[in-house]
């Protein structure tokens, strides 16, 4: 009887998964059928924005994209949470007019789409006008953006779609704020009105990975724009990448030196097919757990499995069993062969002739891999520098060779590593200098003829790595000749005498460590395991006087447009020396000085020797005087002007005019102190007191771009160039360079601690 009832109870509802009926719910009639209503707005709102938006990742992706298309060149990103407290992204972009506020976050609202004709032919990422309606409908979102042609920047908030004041009681109105040219989106409390959704994102790390993912993406995809990505109130960033910086450097950034360093380019277009494509993949030496496919059609992030699992299969005949690649992919195929709108993502799309497109892309990447495969270099390092290599260990060596590789028994031990003489250094990690922000600059003076121009004593160079590529060179069509004279190769021969091997080898191989001080005309570098600090004024001294000597003859010209006044140049360098002479000697001046005489002096002694100093040094002087031009001797690095008229002068009583040798030695050596960089204020915010005492703190523009010029010089031309072509003296070793640190004294030092 028990049971029977428990039965009976049961049968109540009905069997498990049957749907219920009518009667059930209440209806009697069981007949009638349910009415058909339309949904609130609200509610059709939400549904739409559940399906776009279904992470904070894909929000992020959504502002990305619509700050690409407004021409952005720089892009910052703060999120807190995993982006559900908060996600801000910051542009430069063109912003968007105070007149479009109002509808900004109506659905199908677009700046970029007039008709349904014109998707065959959309090259923009957005198109619906969906992205920040759907986000306004599930979070509180504030737009701050400005136009070039604003006179300020407008603020407004939104929910639902719709403007909405600030705070309960003020009006929705956008209201005027101080700001920069661009757009700043901040969407807070992502999916504080659907808790369900809410609560199924279990871990805020694994959100923020993947917007962490998904900006390294488009990092490596745009390279004309710069990204950052950090937490918020967190000061280092997860990613920064500057705009200058080339693909194989954004890989090597986000994903590490051990793939960019196995990247191999690839290039391939059909116009059967319609389609471009290019990118870069990891060749047979290297191999991932997971293969990572990096894919942007029409420079659209997305994801295609066929795509994937071609590029798999054309690898496995090069990586071993359970080894996958990574693949940068950027296809571009015909508009009208491509249908974007087939998920509310964007995530995938449809393109015409699929399969075929995909085998080229597959055989071609199969031939770069088959032409890189033929030969693999191993790269070993069998002795670390300032290791030694002992007899004992050589005869080892010679035993292992000699025996079968059957025989563990006869394989030599390898030697314990001695952490004090292990070099730590590798010039192409991520430096410091990466993470601070794009200056803006302005270009140095060319002239018309495309040479380097100046236009007066003073020019202005700005000194980031971009200004001095804009500096034009022309390469003229002149046969290099041989310099036979008997002093140049006794001058040659006496640097060659006075080398120090030692210190010669640690220029060689050194590591730019940075400038330490631009008054004092300090550097640092690392040479093994030691750290040196040298005097680049010194060492820049000798390696321009070396150079004059090299290339005897065959300089390069820096020319004048317009021509300056030889005179007059040596008038300013007269007179300034007579006020110095005065001042130091506490009288009102130096009667005995004339100086209309001594600029006439020097005047004429190179106007009459200007022939001799065209041929050997491409020092051009007119006979009535002008200067047409003075010798270059290095690409990438400007002398400072200002030196010019005190380098005239010294040509004067310091040049030895009547003996070939003594002529020759004496303006190399002139020349060389006018290319050394000159003292320069110290870089404000150094530790060192004495360092910044009586600099002035508000510096003018020139100088700071002066010094801006020499520092990246140093670094980037001088500095490499010493690698190769700078003979070290013995002078130098005692004068310019003094050993600041060694890693097995520091060991010792740490031992006693």
């Amino acid at each position: 009887m028990m049971a029977d009832s428990m039965a009976d109870a049961m049968a109540i509802d009905g069997p498990r998964g049957e749907k219920r009926k009518a009667s059930v719910l209440g209806d009697d009639s069981g007949h009638a059928p349910r009415r058909i209503r339309a949904l609130d707005p609200d509610v059709v709102n939400k549904i739409a924005a559940g399906e776009i938006i279904v992470a904070p990742v894909h929000a992020l992706k959504e502002l990305m994209e619509n700050a690409v298309d407004a021409g952005s060149t720089s892009l910052e990103i703060v999120v807190k949470d995993g982006g559900l407290k908060l996600l801000q992204i910051t542009d430069n972009g063109c912003g968007i007019d105070k007149q479009d506020l109002p509808i900004l976050c109506e659905r199908f609202t677009t700046s970029k789409l007039h008709k349904f004709e014109d998707l065959q032919s959309i090259s923009t990422y957005g198109f619906r006008g969906e992205a920040l309606a759907s986000i306004s409908h599930i979070a509180h979102l504030t737009v701050t953006t400005k136009t070039q042609e604003s006179n300020c920047a407008w603020r407004a908030h939104y929910g639902s779609g719709k403007l909405v004041p600030a705070k309960p009681g003020q009006s929705p109105d956008p209201k005027p704020v101080a700001g920069r040219q661009g757009t700043q989106i901040t969407v807070e409390d992502l999916f504080y009105n659907i808790p369900t959704r809410r609560r199924a994102f279990r871990s805020t790390s694994d959100e923020y990975n993947k917007i962490i993912d998904m900006v390294g993406r488009y990092a490596v995809h745009c390279s004309h724009v710069a990204f950052s990505c950090k937490k918020h109130g967190e000061s280092s960033t997860s990613i920064a990448i500057q705009a200058n910086a080339s693909s194989t450097d954004r890989i090597r950034q986000i994903y590490g030196g051990s793939v960019a360093n196995e990247l191999i380019e690839y290039s391939t277009s059909d116009d059967r097919w319609g389609f471009k494509a290019k990118g870069l993949a990891t060749n047979a030496n290297y191999n991932l757990k997971k293969t990572t496919l990096l894919l942007f059609i029409n420079h659209r992030c997305v994801e295609s499995s066929n795509i994937r699992k071609a590029v798999e299969q054309t690898y496995a005949t090069f990586l071993p069993k359970n080894g996958h690649p990574f693949v940068y992919l950027s296809l571009e195929i015909a508009p009208d062969r491509v249908d974007v709108n087939v998920h509310p993502t964007k995530r995938e799309v449809n393109f015409l002739n699929e399969h075929e497109i995909i085998q080229a892309i597959c055989e071609h990447i199969r031939s770069k891999l088959a032409a890189v495969d033929t030969s693999r270099t191993f790269l070993t390092q069998t002795l670390l520098p300032g290791g030694t290599w002992s007899a004992s260990d050589q005869q080892a060596s010679l035993s292992t060779q000699s025996k079968t590789s059957g025989t563990a028994s006869g394989a030599r031990k390898a030697p314990a590593r001695n952490e004090s003489s292990l070099v730590r250094t590798d010039t192409n990690m991520r430096k410091i200098t990466s993470m601070l922000p794009p200056a803006s600059t302005t270009g140095a003076g060319v002239g018309g003829d495309g040479l380097l121009s100046t236009s007066g004593v003073k020019t202005a160079i700005t000194g980031t790595n971009k200004d001095v590529e804009m500096i034009n060179y022309e390469t003229v069509d002149r046969e290099a000749t041989a310099c036979r004279l008997i002093s140049v190769r006794e001058l040659r021969a006496e640097v060659r005498e006075e080398m120090h091997h030692e210190l010669t080898e640690i220029f060689a191989n050194h590591t730019f460590v940075g400038i330490v001080d631009e008054r004092r005309r300090l550097a640092a570098i690392q040479g093994g395991v030691k750290l040196y600090l040298v005097d680049y004024g010194r060492v820049c001294y000798e390696y321009f006087y070396q150079l004059g000597l090299t290339d005897f003859g065959n300089f390069g010209t820096m020319r004048f447009d317009p021509p300056l006044d030889v005179r007059e140049l040596l008038n300013m360098a007269a007179e300034f020396e007579r006020t110095a002479t005065a001042d130091a000697s506490g009288e009102g001046g130096d009667d005995e000085m004339d100086v209309s005489e001594i600029v006439e002096l020097v005047a004429d002694q190179l106007i009459e020797r200007r022939e001799m100093l065209l041929e050997y040094f491409s020092f051009e002087i007119s006979p009535a005087g002008e200067l047409l031009s003075i010798p270059l001797l290095v690409k990438g690095y400007t002398p400072s002007m200002a030196k010019l008229p005190r380098f005239l002068l010294e040509l004067g009583p310091r040049v030895n005019w009547s003996e070939e040798k003594a002529c020759f030695e004496g303006f190399l050596k002139e020349l060389a102190m006018f290319y050394v960089p000159e003292r320069l204020p110290a870089t404000i915010g150094t530790d060192d007191p004495a360092a910044t005492q009586g600099v002035d703190k508000d510096v003018d523009a020139e100088t700071v771009s002066r010094r801006d010029h020499v520092r990246w010089a140093l670094e980037h031309v001088l500095f490499p160039a010493f690698k190769s072509r700078l003979v070290a003296t013995k002078s130098l070793m005692q004068t310019g360079i003094l050993e600041v640190a060694n890693l097995k004294g520091l060991y010792r030092v740490f031992e006693r601690c």
